[in-house]
């Protein structure tokens, strides 16, 4: 029964540590609608919203939306935005950092964290006319209909 007991354990905690290495950033702040849909789940955004490599963030036509990312990244989009977080891998002690991101339309105002200070050139937002690769700190972008 013990052994049952403790291999029941370390399936939960083997499930809760793999789904918190999911989670690559949260929503810190939020006005009006906005949404991060992830899976094809949308979840209406509020601070602490987890976010995740695939997820899809959403603004409405009056809302805002900040999110930090684990390497202290940070993005906040304006009213109508659609952004697609592609990829994102911070593992600094392996060497191994990446964050892409496509912004299908609406605004970004994005400042670096760790990982564009660690490899920069291992960042990069897609837009529909081209693809921005981050060498400072900051950026606005804004893509039109």
């Amino acid at each position: 029964m013990r052994f049952l007991l403790g291999f029941v354990v370390l399936i939960f905690v083997s499930t809760c540590a793999l789904a918190d290495d999911a989670v690559v950033g949260y929503v810190k702040t939020v006005k009006g609608e906005a949404y991060v849909v992830t899976a094809g789940k949308p979840v209406k955004a509020a601070v602490g919203t987890p976010v995740q490599a695939g997820s899809v963030l959403k603004t409405g036509a009056q809302a805002s939306l900040g999110v930090t990312f684990k390497d202290n990244t940070v993005m906040s989009f304006g009213p109508d935005t659609v952004l697609t977080v592609d990829e994102y891998i911070y593992a600094p002690n392996q060497g191994s950092v990446k964050l892409g991101a496509s912004l299908a339309k609406g605004t970004l105002a994005y400042l670096s964290g760790a990982i564009a200070k660690i490899k920069p050139d291992a960042v990069t937002v897609k837009t529909p006319t081209g693809t921005i690769g981050v060498r400072g700190t900051h950026f606005v972008v804004k893509v039109e209909d």
